[in-house]
């Protein structure tokens, strides 16, 4: 079925679906709240309308249009500034749009889910979208006089989903006792029960790992004996973008959620002035950040002058010292051939010893990554336990791709199952301190399609490729202006080969200066702190990286992480 958004020359609406994230979920301990099926599916379960400039907004609680006051950004377009059309503390957007919903389906058109906003609400309303010719509005109503509100530039002022209008009305609701379904009724038990014998067992033996702790039966469409009980379970919503062929000029939204103002920023307003002041403090953070670009691109182009500089080379046979001056001190990346020449482990590590060697011992793993784009973000989401050599054979199978992975960020749970590999690895003394909290390092171990997303580490890292091939794409830190950092040290960009990359929306890629390096088995990449890469393999691969170097490493204990 088509859901059609008509437009007047000059509408250019800002609409995206909507993303199942929200900031406040993000922060929560862990990311638990991810964990809510139900929550997650009512935030994806439609489409957003965003805010095209940012503006601030102050009700002094009398019920006439005068009564509030909008301040917009310097430079806002009148037309797509909010307004105050019917008094009462309400600001009224117009949707640039005529939407046309199939027959005898309806728009649901009010505020994003479970996002809420201090000081005003959005207002909810159903449109018959299969016949009108108008447009609507969004409106926000205030919920206390007094309180400056602010609103972003894209950040979502409407969200809407069709529903079918007859449809409500055809259901006959009704009480009836849980005897009158006994199938209902079993299960409703064998679920009661197993959640009670769950809960037990978390008091006698407290799980380690985050995905432990709950049981996640909803979550898998499945009843307490893991029978599925309908063939369309969702666990994720993939609706699609508007189709812009026909209107080339509308612009393509951002797929992410625009963070919230900081609340110092909203307490702040006390006057009218204050809005003139926070855009003087905008235009001024702009420059700052526009010098910042200037010098690292300007940096990068002195480094280009020397050919040697500007390539990561191979080398073999440095000393410490030398690794020090040359590469680790002046953040150099450099591929170091011949170290590990003697290690048993670059021949014997094939899957099948390595099944024999750590054999059913238990083992932690990143596992149903491809059921998230943002596996990487919600590493505690895809914690999974399985014996290693079950885990082997799973990996091995034909296509097994991204799915599964064991990862360093699982090293701490794997080091007492894996401690036996540690026979056939000998020790980078040159480089590498043995007195260390962890000084064998951490291991990867994946088959042909695994991927690490495009991020930045914050430690100077070794990636000692020990089995199999990884093609690394390595991008200098002072890139960082080019590459979109969205979230922590994460890019909004997961894959930079995405052929569904926009480059509208993401114009600075253009310029993207990177290195496309192939790890052979043998060879260590030095990825020095900050530089942004992302990772594939070739090949079933067993990586392993090390951090403990010889020389300061904590730059990681002061990264401003707001």
């Amino acid at each position: 079925m088509d859901l059609i958004c008509y437009l007047h020359p000059g509408w250019a609406p800002l609409i995206r679906p909507a993303p199942a994230t929200r900031t406040w979920m993000d922060e929560t301990p862990e990311a638990f709240a991810y964990r809510c099926l139900p929550l997650n599916i009512a935030n994806a379960h439609g489409w957003e309308v965003l805010s095209p400039c940012a503006f601030d907004a102050i009700w002094n609680g009398a019920a006439g249009v005068e009564a509030v006051t909008i301040v917009p950004e310097p430079g806002a377009k009148p037309e797509q500034v909010p307004v105050s059309l019917f008094g009462q503390g309400v600001i009224t957007f117009h949707i640039e749009g005529i939407f046309r919903t199939p027959g005898g389906w309806n728009l649901w058109v009010g505020g994003t889910p479970n996002r809420a906003k201090d000081g005003i609400s959005p207002l909810t309303g159903v449109v018959e979208t299969d016949w009108s010719p108008f447009t609507f509005t969004m409106n926000w109503r205030f919920t206390r006089p007094g309180q400056w509100i602010h609103f972003d530039a894209l950040e979502p002022i409407c969200f809407l989903f069709p529903i079918e209008r007859a449809a409500i009305e055809s259901f006959a609701p009704k009480f009836e006792p849980l005897e009158a379904d006994p199938a209902t009724m079993e299960r409703f038990r064998a679920w009661s029960r197993a959640r009670d014998e769950f809960h037990q067992q978390m008091k006698i033996n407290p799980p380690r790992t985050p995905a432990d702790r709950w049981q996640k039966h909803y979550y898998r469409g499945v009843d307490a004996g893991g029978q599925s009980l309908v063939k369309d379970h969702r666990t994720k919503l993939r609706l699609q973008r508007f189709d812009t062929s026909a209107a080339p000029d509308v612009p393509t939204a951002p797929d992410d959620e625009v963070s919230p103002p900081k609340q110092e920023q909203t307490s702040a307003r006390q006057n009218l002035p204050v809005a003139g002041n926070l855009s003087e403090e905008t235009t001024a953070l702009r420059l700052a950040l526009a010098k910042r670009e200037w010098l690292l691109e300007t940096l990068e182009r002195q480094r280009d002058l020397v050919p040697r500089l500007a390539a990561i080379e191979r080398v073999s046979g440095l000393s410490g010292e030398q690794f020090l001056e040359q590469y680790y001190a002046v953040n150099r990346p450099v591929i170091l051939t011949g170290e590990m020449a003697g290690w048993p482990a670059l021949a014997r590590w094939t899957p099948q010893y390595l099944k024999s060697a750590v054999g059913a011992r238990p083992i932690e793993f990143q596992g149903e990554r491809t059921r998230d784009q943002r596996f990487e973000m919600f590493k505690d989401a895809h914690r999974r336990v399985a014996p290693f050599d079950i885990f082997i054979d799973q990996i091995l199978q034909p296509g097994a791709g991204n799915d599964a992975y064991l990862t360093a960020y699982n090293s701490e749970r794997n080091a007492e199952a894996l401690a036996v590999l540690q026979r056939d690895i000998g020790f980078l003394d040159e480089f590498l301190d043995r007195n260390a909290a962890v000084p064998q390092g951490m291991m990867w171990i994946g088959p042909a399609g695994t991927v690490t997303s495009l991020h930045h580490d914050l430690t100077n890292n070794f990636i000692a490729q020990i089995v199999g091939r990884k093609r690394i794409k390595l991008m200098p830190a002072a890139e960082v202006g080019k590459l979109y950092n969205h979230q922590h040290v994460f890019s909004e960009i997961s894959d930079l080969e995405d052929p569904q990359i926009d480059p509208v929306r993401y114009p600075r890629l253009t310029d993207l200066r990177f290195y496309d390096v192939l790890l052979e088995p043998g060879e260590i990449l030095f990825t020095p702190l900050g530089w942004w890469h992302q990772v594939k393999s070739l090949d079933f691969s067993v990586t392993i990286t090390f951090t403990n170097f010889r020389w300061r490493n904590d730059s990681y204990a002061n990264f401003p992480s707001g």
